[in-house]
């Protein structure tokens, strides 16, 4: 297999392809050092994950100050895609806080179980620059699509992973 990074903001992505040691980048076989692989209304935050053989491309949208501040994510067949625009899995939820965003996704080894990690603000807080950090879990429907995730205040419990 091959090592990919995937870096960017301010509206714009770009992907490299790692040498095995993960130290350097390496050209594409088309000679090129990256790629672009900006989806529509991307801001921050790209993070990849394959499942099931299916390339799951998450980002940041909307303003990160802002109420507007999600996760949305597309589906590839590949880690260059094209990607196919789903939706927004991770949202601001008027009875838990404002701003969820700029997220990573952590696998249980070995098993489909999934949580999604990201930053929010309090509710009532105007600071721009106050977030907390969360965990919850993140499920996949029959279909492979990943649901809305219920953003808590509880996170999920504690867990040794082996």
């Amino acid at each position: 297999g091959s090592y990919y990074m995937y870096y960017g903001g301010w509206h714009h992505c770009n992907m490299v392809k790692l040498s095995d040691d993960l130290l350097s980048i390496v050209p594409f076989d088309d000679g090129t050092l990256y790629k672009s692989v900006t989806p529509e209304n991307y801001v921050e935050g790209p993070f990849m994950l394959k499942r099931n053989g299916k390339y799951y491309f998450m980002w940041s949208e909307g303003s990160w100050g802002g109420s507007d501040y999600s996760v949305a994510y597309a589906i590839s067949d590949s880690p260059f895609g094209p990607f196919k625009r789903i939706g927004k899995i991770l949202q601001q939820d008027d009875n838990v806080a404002t701003g969820a965003g700029h997220h990573s996704v952590i696998q249980i080894p070995g098993k489909d179980e999934w949580y999604i990690v990201y930053h929010r603000r309090p509710l009532g807080d105007t600071n721009q620059n106050h977030r907390e950090t969360c965990i919850d879990r993140m499920y996949f429907d029959k279909d492979g699509y990943i649901l809305p995730v219920k953003i808590t205040f509880e996170g999920v419990k504690p867990r040794r992973i082996k």
